[in-house]
């Protein structure tokens, strides 16, 4: 069964999440989500698996999402932000079967391996 991570390599956190898959000799599937856009669909997938609301799924530091802090919006204008600006999403997300985390700080990984 392979592990799938949503992978961003800019990321310390996320470079640091890979290198842990590796070491643990997961068969790794790696989707780039800021290369390969994320759908509605799939955000609302990973929102379900995760087991969160589309608001605990957004980087809320990052400089894009400073227009819409201080609104209300509903679930679904948090997951169109998160189509829009991928940026957004909190990473990284990694699933393994029937599970998933975000693995921040990567060692919870471990947890669903």
């Amino acid at each position: 069964m392979k592990t799938i991570i949503f992978h961003n390599p800019r990321c310390g956190k996320s470079r640091e999440a890979l290198a842990l898959l590796k070491e643990q000799n997961q068969d790794v599937e790696i989707v780039e989500y800021l290369k390969d856009a994320l759908t509605e669909k799939d955000i609302k997938k990973l929102l379900t698996i995760l087991n969160l609301k589309p608001v605990q799924l957004i980087r809320v530091k990052e400089d894009v999402f400073k227009e819409f802090k201080n609104k209300e919006l509903t679930d679904k204008q948090y997951i169109e932000l998160l189509v829009k600006y991928p940026i957004l999403i909190e990473r990284p997300i990694v699933i393994k079967g029937n599970k998933a985390v975000i693995g921040r700080p990567p060692q919870l990984l471990l947890d669903i391996l």
